[in-house]
């Protein structure tokens, strides 16, 4: 009984500090959050009104309002946190790594290390999933064009058949924002079962020797945030 209340005080804790965190970049984040939990207490009100019943109707509405509003609120805070979070990082060597880590769904495997970077801090990254490999590069499009081809040519010539998918995260030209990467690797189009993403993943590792000195991917979630002066 402690240790499950201490785990609950612990999330609560947690929410907070996720709450003050997000709240000094996004200064909407307490109205947004109050209007979240306010609309469905007043619908349900309304409904108890509107709605034939007896007392227990102005009972059980409200408190689902309540209950709704609190888990809106929970969902929208952590979504909001999430994107904040990533748009900190946005741009910094490392920046894909933290999305591979934390982000990604159960359907796809990688690592937070690049398979390849160079003295610029540019880095392509490997993951594997139902949409095929996916190389993601991070930097400068035009110096990572070449690197990314290097390890596509390292994949087709351990696997031949598989499909290989080009992805580019940063400034240049049509680059896909850090937000979104997550996404963007979910909307693919299925090319691989689950377990032939295992037996993929599972051969290239093994074919992977990390490079010395690739720095790994950076948590969002412990970011610390700067206030502004």
């Amino acid at each position: 009984m402690a240790a499950e209340k201490a785990k609950r005080n612990g999330r609560i804790r947690q929410m907070f500090e996720i709450y003050r965190t997000t709240k000094v970049h996004d200064t909407n984040l307490p109205w947004i959050l109050l209007l979240c939990f306010i609309a469905p207490v007043v619908v349900a009100v309304l409904l108890a009104w509107l709605l034939p019943g007896s007392w227990l109707s102005w009972v059980l509405w409200p408190i689902t309002g309540v209950l709704v509003g609190i888990l809106l609120v929970m969902i929208v805070l952590g979504r909001r946190a999430e994107r904040t979070a990533y748009e900190q990082i946005e741009g910094r060597p490392g920046a894909v790594g933290a999305v591979v880590q934390s982000a990604l769904r159960r359907s796809w495997r990688g690592s937070e290390t690049p398979i390849a970077i160079n003295r610029n801090q540019d880095a392509v990254y490997r993951v594997v999933g139902r949409g095929g490999v996916v190389l993601i590069s991070e930097g400068s499009r035009q110096r990572t064009q070449r690197m990314a081809a290097d390890e596509e040519r390292k994949v087709k010539r351990a696997l031949r058949n598989v499909e290989v998918v080009h992805l580019y995260v940063g400034p240049d030209g049509d680059g896909i924002p850090l937000a979104k990467l997550s996404r963007t690797l979910v909307k693919l189009k299925p090319v691989m079962s689950r377990a032939e993403v295992g037996a993929v993943y599972t051969r290239l590792s093994s074919l992977q020797s990390s490079p010395v000195g690739i720095p790994k991917g950076m948590d969002p979630n412990r970011v610390r945030s700067q206030r502004p002066r």
